[in-house]
């Protein structure tokens, strides 16, 4: 699948229209329900070739941010064959306590595995969570940047922000099949 028919199929599948309260705390019109595309096999698979490419050169491990970064780095984890790591929104009381579950990511090169970027807000407390454990981050890589003002607040904060479609890029693959 090209990328304006993986476009297209993530649009079809997952746009949703109604009055949405994002994480943010913004109200939309508009809402992709990320999970309808993220359990789709064939579409998944088809994000996970096309994100491919945008790996960072010498990343050692994806960070797949709860919940559902965590799809999109096992699916490209599966086409790259670099390990991935699930990053849980707060360390879990029990058991082994971890923040992030699979390998030591200390000292590693991580790229963080985002599916929507709006704001940034989760990747940057989740990036804040992973320097304390001695990870390397300098690297976002998403599938739907939502809002402008997202990359701004990673790159203020200085990190390099790849993403496989800007929200425009979705709704104008939507008009191209109408």
């Amino acid at each position: 699948m090209d990328r304006t028919e993986l476009a297209r199929e993530i649009i079809q599948t997952s746009r949703l229209t109604g009055e949405f309260k994002l994480r943010s705390g913004k109200t939309s019109n508009h809402y992709f329900d990320k999970y309808l595309f993220e359990s789709n096999p064939v579409i998944l698979a088809a994000i996970a070739e096309q994100l491919a490419p945008l790996v960072p050169e010498g990343t050692e491990v994806l960070a797949g941010l709860e919940m559902g970064g965590i799809p999109i780095a096992t699916a490209l984890s599966l086409k790259t064959g670099i390990p991935v790591v699930f990053v849980r929104k707060r360390a879990k009381e029990y058991g082994t306590s971890k923040l992030a579950e699979g390998m030591d990511i200390a000292g590693k090169k991580v790229c963080i595995i985002e599916d929507v970027i709006t704001t940034g807000g989760q990747v940057l407390l989740s990036a804040a969570d992973l320097l304390t454990h001695d990870a390397e981050l300098k690297e976002v890589l998403c599938v739907i940047e939502r809002d402008p003002a997202g990359r701004a607040n990673l790159e203020d904060a200085e990190f390099v922000v790849h993403s496989l479609f800007k929200m425009e890029e979705l709704f104008e693959s939507e008009e191209i099949s109408l």
